[in-house]
């Protein structure tokens, strides 16, 4: 199943009133960087609710960020083709599918939709499509407007680094990794690593979509 691929134009920012201006150029030109940010969410009420719900564990993970990151310009960033900071109005997450046979991985995209049942009945026939898939991108290349959601479900963690060399230091979007779930105190927790570009958010920025995430999964009700 081949998904149409939403992209829409991003709008350029206006750096004469665009507060981090300074902090974009700092960041993208003479101090090139990107820096990492592990947590542990407390899932304890999201695990429970979906333990008594049809509905997958992954997707709904995915759901949740893809929502908290919507939410904010920051994680919507992209360069236009001179190089100028620019937002998506939108943007829809790529995800990785793991093949066990091969222990490679695909990786698949579905639209962001704000409501959960409806981006849930979209992604899940992915997983299902393509879990033994042997091509990369089965569905073709991510649209440009997407961001990359990875997970671990063999281990937990408390630090997780991607490094990005090369052309890498164009890439403005987030990266998340997520690991398997760990029993503490009578509290079910989730690992997550955010990968942020430093052009492009600032520790601030990515320390309200942490708490704004641990805000959703804490009250699980639109599952």
């Amino acid at each position: 199943m081949d998904a149409p691929a939403p992209t829409s134009s991003p709008t350029p920012i206006d750096l004469d009133t665009w507060p981090r201006r300074q902090h974009f150029e700092h960041y993208r030109r003479l101090v090139p960087c990107t820096y990492a940010m592990t947590v542990e969410l407390d899932v304890t009420a999201f695990a429970a609710a979906l333990r008594r719900s049809p509905r997958k564990s992954y997707i709904a993970q995915v759901w949740a960020l893809s929502t908290v990151v919507n939410r904010h310009d920051e994680f919507r960033m992209c360069l236009t083709a001179s190089g100028e900071p620019a937002v998506w109005p939108v943007v829809h997450p790529a995800f990785t599918v793991f093949n066990p046979e091969r222990e490679t991985f695909a990786c698949v995209w579905a639209a962001h939709d704000p409501d959960f049942g409806a981006f849930h009945d979209a992604a899940a026939p992915l997983l299902a499509e393509h879990g033994r898939a042997t091509d990369f991108f089965p569905q073709g290349a991510p649209p440009a407007n997407a961001f990359d959601v990875s997970s671990l479900p063999w281990t937990s963690f408390t630090g997780f680094n991607l490094n990005i060399g090369g052309n890498g230091w164009d890439h403005l979007a987030p990266i998340f990794t997520l690991g398997r779930y760990t029993e503490r105190d009578g509290r079910t927790l989730l690992p997550l690593a955010v990968q942020v570009h430093h052009a492009a958010a600032d520790g601030f920025h990515s320390a309200r979509l942490v708490n704004e995430l641990q805000a959703l999964v804490a009250d699980p009700s639109w599952l």
